[in-house]
C-alpha cells in the first residue's frame, strides 16, 4: 500500500482513488499533492437515475474531512426524484459518501489551474441519499440487492449440501464470499450540431449494412480514440470501441474537415462488481459526452433518437460466482458436466428473471423514447423469452430474444446472461437490482427442490399450456428461432404474452402482479415507499413529456405536411395523395363543433387522470403520425419541385 501511495503522490494527474485511499490521512496527502483538484462533489443517484453534482471547495472538505467522510452533507431532496419520500414539508436529505467503491477525478480540460497548468479537477464521490435515517436512493437499492443475494446464496450452500457437490466444494467453511459481476455495452449516436437526420438515407444505409464495424474517420475517430485512452487511464479496462449499425457517410468541407457527421458508436469495457459497474457507467457516459463535445460533436444517449433507424441499446451482462478461501473462483452458472448448458443455479436464475419480468421491466423501459426502440425489426427485444443455444456444444447467440446465455466451452468463468432490453438511459442500479432479485427467486426454487440441471432444462423448455411447478402454465419461455421472422405477432403474444406498449401499461405491472412485486420486497431491498415513489415519478414524467414535447412535436409534423404548389404539373394522383394526407392532418389536430381531434382527446383524458385512455390514444396517435409521414413521402415523390423534410 505504501508503494501504491507513493505512485499516486508522484503522478501529475490521477484519475481514480481506490477504496484503500478513503481515510482522512491518506486522502489529505493525496489531495495536497495534487493542487489542481479544486472541488469535491458527492454523487447521489435518485430514483430517476439523475446524479447530484455540487461543487464543494477542496479547502472546505479538508477542514472537516472526518465529518465529510462520516455524515456527508445535507441538501434539499424535494427537487430530485424522490416523490412522496422527500416532500416539501420534510425535504432534508443527507448525501453520505460510499467508502467501498472507486472515486473518480473529473477534469475540466477547458479550464487550467494557473499555478500547475493542469486541468482543474473535481473529486466525484459516489454517495447514498438518506432520508429519515433510511437510504432511499438507487445506489442503496443495488447495494442491498448484492448483500441480500450473497446472504441467501450462502444460506442455500449451508442448508442444501448437494449444491456444494455440484460445484466441487468440499465444505461450506471453504466459501469466502459470493460475488455478483456485471457489465454493460454502451451505444450512442454522435453528430455535428444542427444537422438534421435524413431518415430515408439512414434507413437505406442500415439495410445495406454500410456502417457496422467500419473504420472511423476525422473528428469521430479522434474523439473515440481519446475516449478509449481515458477509459484506460481511469482503470476501466476498455475492451472495444467501434461503429454500430446506424449512420451515414460524412461529407468533406472545403477546409478538408468532415461535416454532416451522423454515426452510431459502441464502447465496451471490462466487467466489475454490480455496484461498481453502475458507478463506472454513470461516470463514463458523462465523460464520453464531454470528450466528443471537445471535437465539435453532439452525443445523444436517447434510446431512439431517429425514427426508422436502429436505436441505442445497453446490453447488460450479469453473472455470479463463489470465491473460495484457497483463492479459487467457481462460476455459479457454469454446468458441472459438459453435456449441460448451465448449472441448477444458472437455470434457476434464468427462469426467475423471465418469470418475474413484469415487475423488472418498469425499471428497464420507463420512457416514451425507450418504447420507440422496442419494436420488431431493429434487433431490439420485444418478447419475454430466452435462449440458451441450439446445442450444448454449440454456444450460439440469438439476438432476437430478451435474454440469452453467453458461454465459452473453453472458459467456464465466462458463463453469464445478457439482457438485451435496457437502453443507455435505463437506471442501471434499479434494473440490475431487480434482475438479481428475480434470479434469486428462481434459484431458491431450483435449489430447495433439489432439481438437477437436466430437470430444470425440461421445465425451461416447456410448451405453452404445459403445467410445471414454477413457470406459468400458459406461457413458453424458450425459443432458439428468430422470434420476429418465425412467429406471427399473434403467435408471439400467445406464446410469450403481449408486451406492454406504453409507459402506463408497463407501470401497471406492479399493480397487476402483487406476488411478483413481493419478490422485490424481499430482504427489504425495495419497499412500498420506493416502488410508489418510482411509479409516481415515471407516471409524471410520461404525462409531462406527452403534453409538453410529444404532442407539440407532432403538431409541428402535421403543420409541416403542407400542400405543395406545382400548378402546371398536378395529376389526379397528386390530388388523391393530398386528400389522404389532409384527412390524417384533420383527424390528428383539427377540432370542429362536432368532432374533437386526437390531440384534444388525449389532453382531456389526462385532465381526468384516465391513464388507460391516454395510453390507448397515444398508440393511436403514434400510428396516425407514422401513416402521415409515410403518405407525405409518397406525395413528394410524385412532385417535380424539390421539397425538404422526412
Amino acid at each position: 500500500m505504501t508503494k501504491n501511495l507513493e505512485e499516486l503522490l508522484s503522478k501529475p494527474l490521477i484519475y481514480f482513488l481506490p477504496p484503500w485511499t478513503h481515510d482522512s490521512k491518506t486522502l489529505t496527502k493525496i489531495l495536497k499533492a495534487h493542487p489542481s483538484i479544486k472541488f469535491v462533489s458527492l454523487v447521489g443517484v435518485d430514483l430517476g437515475g439523475n446524479s447530484t453534482d455540487e461543487k464543494i471547495p477542496i479547502s472546505l472538505f479538508l477542514e472537516d474531512i472526518e465529518g465529510f467522510l462520516r455524515v456527508g452533507v445535507q441538501t434539499d431532496g424535494s427537487s430530485v426524484v424522490l416523490h412522496d419520500i422527500a416532500t416539501l414539508n420534510n425535504a432534508r436529505v443527507d448525501i453520505i459518501p460510499d467508502l467501498s467503491v472507486n472515486w473518480f477525478i473529473d477534469y475540466n480540460y477547458e479550464y487550467l489551474d494557473e499555478k500547475t497548468g493542469l486541468p482543474v479537477g473535481t473529486l466525484r464521490i459516489p454517495s447514498f441519499l438518506e432520508h429519515n435515517h433510511r437510504l432511499v436512493d438507487s445506489r442503496a437499492v443495488l447495494m442491498r440487492t448484492v448483500d441480500y443475494f450473497s446472504d441467501q446464496l450462502m444460506r442455500l450452500f449451508r442448508d442444501y449440501p448437494h449444491l456444494l457437490n455440484e460445484f466441487g466444494i468440499d465444505s461450506y467453511d471453504d466459501i469466502q464470499e459470493i460475488s455478483l459481476t456485471t457489465a454493460t455495452e454502451l451505444e450512442f449516436w454522435v453528430k455535428t450540431p444542427e444537422d438534421l437526420a435524413d431518415e430515408e438515407k439512414l434507413s437505406t444505409s442500415q439495410m445495406l449494412k454500410e456502417q457496422y464495424w467500419k473504420r472511423t474517420k476525422g473528428s469521430v475517430r479522434s474523439a473515440l480514440e481519446e475516449t478509449m485512452l481515458l477509459l484506460e487511464a481511469y482503470g476501466f479496462e476498455p475492451e472495444m470501441g467501434h461503429k454500430e449499425v446506424g449512420g451515414v457517410t460524412a461529407k468533406i468541407t472545403g477546409s478538408g474537415k468532415l461535416n454532416h457527421v451522423m454515426e452510431q458508436l459502441e464502447v465496451d469495457w471490462k466487467y466489475s462488481t454490480a455496484l461498481q459497474c453502475a458507478d463506472n457507467e454513470l461516470f463514463i457516459r458523462e465523460f464520453i459526452e464531454e470528450t466528443f463535445e471537445r471535437y465539435g460533436l453532439e452525443v445523444t444517449f436517447r434510446a431512439k433518437p431517429i425514427e426508422g433507424v436502429a436505436g441505442s441499446g445497453k446490453h447488460t451482462h450479469m453473472g455470479a460466482s463463489v470465491k473460495l478461501k484457497n483463492g479459487k473462483i467457481k462460476n455459479l452458472f457454469t454446468a458441472k458436466s459438459k453435456d449441460e448448458y448451465v448449472s441448477s443455479v444458472g437455470w434457476g436464475a434464468l427462469m426467475g428473471l423471465l418469470k418475474n419480468y413484469e415487475v423488472i421491466n418498469p425499471f428497464v423501459t420507463s420512457t416514451n423514447d425507450a418504447f420507440n426502440r422496442l419494436k420488431p425489426g431493429y434487433e431490439a427485444p420485444v418478447c419475454v423469452v430466452g435462449s440458451v443455444g441450439h446445442g450444448v456444444d454449440f454456444p450460439s447467440r440469438n439476438r432476437t430474444v430478451l435474454i440469452g446465455l453467453v458461454r465459452d466451452v473453453n472458459n467456464p468463468l465466462s458463463t453469464r446472461y445478457e439482457l438485451r432490453s435496457p437502453n443507455p438511459i435505463s437506471n442501471t442500479y434499479l434494473y440490475v437490482g431487480a434482475c438479481y432479485l428475480g434470479m434469486l427467486d428462481g434459484i431458491e426454487y431450483a435449489v430447495s427442490n433439489r432439481l438437477t440441471s437436466k430437470e430444470l432444462e425440461l421445465e425451461f423448455s416447456k410448451d405453452a399450456g404445459e403445467d410445471k411447478l414454477y413457470l406459468e402454465k400458459e406461457r413458453a419461455y424458450r425459443s432458439e428461432k428468430d422470434v420476429f421472422e418465425d412467429y406471427t405477432e399473434e403467435e408471439r403474444n400467445r406464446l410469450f404474452t403481449k408486451p406492454p406498449a406504453t409507459v402506463w401499461e408497463n407501470l401497471k405491472g406492479f399493480i397487476n402482479n402483487p406476488e411478483k412485486t413481493s419478490v422485490l420486497y424481499k430482504g427489504s431491498v425495495f419497499n412500498e415507499a420506493i416502488i410508489n415513489s418510482y411509479r409516481v415519478a415515471m407516471l409524471d414524467q410520461w404525462i409531462t413529456e406527452l403534453t409538453g414535447r410529444i404532442i407539440p412535436n407532432n403538431m409541428d409534423i402535421v403543420r409541416h405536411c403542407k400542400k405543395i404548389k406545382d400548378i402546371d404539373n398536378v395529376t389526379d394522383l397528386d390530388v388523391v395523395n393530398w386528400e389522404k394526407i389532409n384527412a390524417l392532418r384533420n383527424k390528428l389536430m383539427k377540432d370542429s363543433l362536432t368532432y374533437k381531434s386526437i390531440f384534444t382527446v388525449i389532453r382531456e383524458a389526462i385532465e381526468k387522470d384516465n391513464y388507460d385512455a391516454v395510453s390507448s390514444l397515444q398508440l393511436e396517435m403514434t400510428d396516425l403520425i407514422m401513416q402521415l409521414k409515410a403518405a407525405y413521402i409518397i406525395y413528394k415523390r410524385n412532385l417535380l419541385v424539390e421539397v425538404n423534410g422526412f
